[in-house]
């Protein structure tokens, strides 16, 4: 029963856990919806935070979610990189016209000899049925935004941005809120929201920076008695290595 109540005065805690185990997985799997389910994720924990009084962390929720849409679309359109061309398409897609129109003058028994042997190519073996790769034409055009390495100029902005962060967080938590713990909440808060970013642009560094958070946090957590919240960051913790090891392999072939 004892348990049973306790889920009862948690249930909202749980469901935010469980999400943000969810959240992390699709993460390391360079899973596009990562960024829905981390939406529902941070909303949830905006009010476990409130009620936890670790303002920074519901801030942070809040940072979250805008960084999530705007992590959706980078991680669908490839950013900047995807300016390959509005040129180049507006040739390829002509180029695929013709090519649509000489299968379909093949697929009708017309064209000449060279139109014929060219539909051969989507022809199966057996059965004179057609095969077209659509998702392979429909992400010709599409730039998807791969794994890199931060640079050293943008590690050394991040990492001024994150000494201010951390300094104006923690003056406000300490002259403006009754939080128990500024300075450690203010570190995990600003630390969190360097690496939420370069998630969102896929830096693989971004890792390491995840295990000292999760790590943290789970001691933090712990101190508020947050401890669906300990074990959800504790998992976070040990799949963050998954995450260095996988994205690793990702970095070697986009290279």
């Amino acid at each position: 029963m004892q348990i049973v109540q306790w889920i009862s005065n948690n249930y909202i805690e749980i469901f935010g856990a469980l999400t943000g185990v969810l959240y992390v997985f699709l993460e390391i799997r360079q899973n596009l919806w990562l960024w829905p389910v981390g939406i529902i994720t941070s909303a949830v924990y905006i009010i476990v935070f409130f009620t936890g009084k670790l303002y920074a962390d519901m801030s942070l929720q809040g940072y979250y979610l805008m960084i999530s849409v705007i992590g959706w679309y980078w991680w669908t359109k490839g950013s900047g990189q995807g300016a390959r061309s509005k040129g180049q398409g507006a040739g390829s897609r002509g180029a695929k016209r013709r090519s649509s129109e000489k299968r379909k003058e093949a697929m009708s028994g017309g064209g000449n000899e060279e139109t014929r042997s060219e539909t051969t190519k989507f022809r199966k073996a057996e059965g004179g049925d057609f095969v077209r790769n659509d998702l392979s034409e429909a992400g010709d055009n599409e730039v998807k935004l791969k794994v890199t390495r931060v640079k050293l100029v943008t590690a050394i902005i991040l990492g001024v941005v994150f000494l201010v962060l951390y300094v104006a967080i923690w003056f406000v938590l300490d002259r403006f809120t009754d939080s128990p713990v500024p300075a450690f909440d203010s570190f995990i808060t600003s630390l969190s929201i360097i690496a939420t970013w370069m998630l969102a642009r896929k830096i693989y560094e971004h890792w390491y920076l995840w295990i000292v958070v999760n790590c943290s946090a789970s001691i933090l957590f712990f101190t508020r008695e947050l401890y669906p919240t300990v074990v959800l960051y504790s998992v976070y913790c040990v799949m963050s290595f998954t995450g260095l090891v996988e994205w690793k392999k990702s970095l070697r072939t986009d290279a």
